[in-house]
C-alpha cells in the first residue's frame, strides 16, 4: 500500500459492523462517485466466480486474497449492478445485528426478471414476490427461510440511476438517526417516510455522496 491507502473498520461494542477505505485513484479517474459495496460471504470465491460469466455477468476482478484476512472478487450482474463475493479466512465479516448496524440490501434495477436467473444460479436465491400481501410489487429476496433483501418493481427505479445495490442500517428512530445525519453534512433523497405495516425509513448520501437508507421496523421483534 501507498502513503495515500486508507483502511478503516467500525465497531460497535468492539465488534465490526463494516469498514471505510480511500478511493484509488483510478475509480476516481473514471468518475466513480464514492459509495458503500454490498460483499456476500461465499464459500469458495474462484468456484462462485467461475459461475459468474455463464450466467450473463462480469467479472470485474477476479479473485484474489486480502492478505490473511479472506479472499474476494468483484462481479457486476447482467443489469450492471456491482457487488463483491467474500470468502472468509481470518476475517469472518460482520460480527454483529442489532440498532445501528447493517439490516438489508435493495437491488435497485430496471429489469428484475434479468437478474433473477443469475441471482438464484449464483446463489440459489429464491425471490417471494408476497403472494399479494405487497400490492407496490416488491420482491423479497430469500436466502432459504430468511429474506435477506429485496427487489422494487422497475416503476419505482429512477431511470437516469445505474443499477446498483442500496444498503440499509437499522436504527431505533429514524428521525432522530436523520437530524444527526443532517446535522453531519447529508442531504436526503427520500427524507423520513412510514411504509404501511412495514416501518419508517429515509435515504440519504453522507457528506461525501455516499448514498445509504435507514429503516426502523413498525413489526414486532
Amino acid at each position: 500500500m501507498g502513503p495515500d491507502d486508507f483502511y478503516s473498520m467500525f465497531e460497535i461494542q468492539g465488534r465490526r459492523t463494516g469498514a471505510a477505505y480511500t478511493m484509488r485513484a483510478d475509480e476516481r479517474a473514471q468518475g466513480i462517485p464514492p459509495h458503500w459495496t454490498l460483499y456476500v460471504a461465499v464459500e469458495s470465491a474462484d468456484k462462485t466466480a467461475a459461475q459468474v460469466e455463464p450466467l450473463g455477468g462480469k467479472l470485474l476482478a477476479a479473485p484474489f486474497d486480502v492478505f490473511d484476512a479472506g479472499r474476494m472478487a468483484v462481479i457486476q450482474d447482467p443489469t450492471g449492478a456491482v457487488f463483491c463475493i467474500w470468502e472468509p479466512k481470518r476475517h469472518t465479516g460482520l460480527g454483529i445485528s442489532g440498532p445501528n448496524t447493517f439490516c438489508w440490501a435493495d437491488l435497485s434495477t430496471p429489469d428484475r426478471e434479468k437478474a433473477k436467473p443469475f441471482y438464484e444460479g449464483l446463489f440459489g436465491w429464491t425471490f417471494d414476490p408476497g403472494e399479494g400481501k405487497d400490492p407496490g410489487g416488491y420482491w423479497h429476496i430469500m436466502s432459504g427461510s430468511r429474506a435477506i433483501g429485496g427487489i422494487p418493481p422497475a416503476g419505482q427505479v429512477d431511470p437516469k440511476i445505474p443499477p446498483h445495490w442500496l444498503i440499509y442500517f437499522y436504527v431505533d428512530d429514524v428521525d432522530a438517526s436523520a437530524a444527526k445525519a443532517k446535522a453531519g453534512g447529508a442531504t436526503f433523497y427520500m427524507p423520513p417516510m412510514t411504509v404501511e405495516g412495514v416501518g419508517r425509513m429515509a435515504v440519504l448520501a453522507d457528506a461525501q455522496g455516499a448514498v445509504s437508507a435507514l429503516f426502523t421496523s413498525h413489526r414486532k421483534q
